[in-house]
């Protein structure tokens, strides 16, 4: 796939912790170069299935695939669907190894470069959705629902990318402790059906985050 020629801004100003109309002062071109410097290092890739589903009430069954996704909430979320999408994307390791370049010598760099990739895979993913979507030849899909969300266990992470052979694809692994390795990577799961899907509210209350996040403790949410 084609690299992104910019970022999404806003979504990145609010990783990093500024509210909507608040001013950036003098950040503006050290946040400029970061953004130059990440965009050309990027190596955006992703890969995905198309699986036939059988939703039941805590699980959903993969047809002709060994992947069962656990929980109520995955259920719930797919229950409209004949088929779901299973995608995985990632920036590259060249990513990782840029943030962490800088983490060493300029922790002000390495923080603005960690919040523009955060926006910049959700950019991928959007991209990608879309291909699939059209290539599938229906705009009649959920949002993305990924491991670690609402009920479904974040040890799925291992099982999305065994089933995808992200590995191989595109490079993606996962640590013993469910972390994505390149960390600016994602895997999730999107409902496909015949007909309109009602659009299901997304939140903080089904989320495995919600105790923790940072969003929430400043009286904001990250979007979802």
């Amino acid at each position: 796939m084609t690299k992104i020629e910019n970022i999404n801004r806003a979504e990145a100003l609010r990783y990093m912790g500024y509210k909507k109309g608040m001013e950036i002062s003098g950040m503006g071109p050290l946040i400029d170069k970061c953004e130059e410097e990440l965009i050309n290092t990027i190596i955006p890739r992703y890969c995905f299935r198309i699986f036939e589903i059988e939703p039941y009430h805590r699980f959903v069954r993969l047809i002709n695939c060994s992947l069962e996704l656990k929980g109520k909430d995955i259920s719930a979320h797919l229950k409209d669907c004949g088929k779901a999408i299973v995608l995985a994307a990632t920036l590259s390791s060249h990513t990782d190894k840029l943030i962490n370049k800088y983490k060493i010598s300029d922790m002000t760099s390495a923080f603005i470069l960690d919040c523009l990739a955060s926006a910049a895979i959700e950019q991928i993913c959007d991209i990608a959705e879309k291909e699939i979507l059209a290539s599938v030849g229906t705009d009649n899909a959920t949002w993305r629902f990924s491991p670690g969300y609402g009920d479904l266990p974040i040890e799925q992470q291992r099982d999305i990318i065994n089933c995808l052979n992200a590995e191989k694809l595109i490079g993606l692994t996962v640590t013993d402790s469910n972390i994505l390795i390149p960390r600016k990577s994602v895997t999730a799961v999107i409902g496909v059906s015949e007909k309109e899907i009602p659009k299901g509210k997304k939140g903080c209350s089904i989320c495995s985050m919600s105790d923790t996040c940072q969003y929430r403790k400043r009286g904001e949410h990250c979007g979802a």
